[in-house]
């Protein structure tokens, strides 16, 4: 059995951290790492994070000096993983129990090194209000405008991230990221099983609109190497996109 190292950056999350990380402590795979990266120079929650993480072997905990967001958080995270396979879970996100076990099968009888699963979408009081199916393989031309590759679905092998990492930006590094590999021929297949539940909190919709658009132009403009016009509208059709997305759910 591999071992699965899973990504956890930690960032005022107090309320969802428990259940996000006993998902993982109860995954049917028992074969993993889990690596928390506290990322906020506040550490008026860390007590409260050693206090759930308590003497388990499994879990590591990394300190950064401060809120270096959650680019460098995962990379560090990266760095210091063991395992073969990757999973990313942001800390306000959780997972079905059969999760790692039935997408590390999907992988193998696949023989792929790169997938994602379809998630559901719940509030803060974890009430189901919509879903998202993934389709069956992303190419270049799906990830083209928009992104329906939910982070805290994937898994991938380790051995893809050692000459890319997640860039620098404040938003959409996942986006950003996935494009860098795609455009590497890596193949990234997708499970229509609903195994992750994605949580839409008002915390997370807080997010300044603004970083967003800005996010979305640098990763067109400096990463995509558009020109400036063109990546300006790729922003203005890429948040078009996710509005129809969003209000259709």
């Amino acid at each position: 059995m591999q071992l699965v190292s899973v990504i956890m950056p930690y960032y005022k999350k107090r309320p969802f951290f428990k259940k996000s990380l006993d998902s993982v402590l109860l995954q049917k795979y028992q074969n993993i790492e889990i690596i928390i990266i506290y990322d906020d120079e506040d550490l008026k929650e860390l007590n409260y994070i050693k206090k759930i993480i308590g003497k388990n072997k499994k879990i590591r905990l990394l300190l950064n000096k401060k809120n270096y967001g959650v680019s460098y958080s995962r990379n560090l995270g990266i760095k210091h993983a063991k395992g073969e396979y990757i999973a990313f879970l942001d800390c306000d996100d959780y997972w079905h129990k059969s999760k790692l076990i039935t997408q590390l099968n999907f992988m193998k009888k696949n023989q792929c090194d790169f997938s994602f699963t379809s998630y559901l979408i719940v509030d803060e009081n974890n009430n189901l209000i919509g879903r998202w199916r993934a389709k069956k393989e992303i190419q270049y031309k799906d990830l083209k405008f928009t992104c329906d590759i939910g982070l805290s679905t994937v898994i991938l092998k380790k051995n893809l991230l050692k000459s890319v990492k997640f860039p620098n930006l404040k938003t959409k590094e996942d986006y950003a990221l996935w494009l860098i590999l795609i455009k590497k021929k890596i193949i990234m297949l997708g499970m229509k099983n609903f195994l992750t539940f994605w949580r839409n909190s008002n915390n997370s919709l807080s997010k300044s609109t603004i970083q967003k658009f800005l996010d979305a132009y640098r990763v067109f403009n400096k990463y995509e190497k558009r020109g400036k016009f063109y990546a300006v509208l790729s922003t203005l059709i890429m948040s078009l996109l996710y509005l129809k997305k969003f209000i259709s759910k």
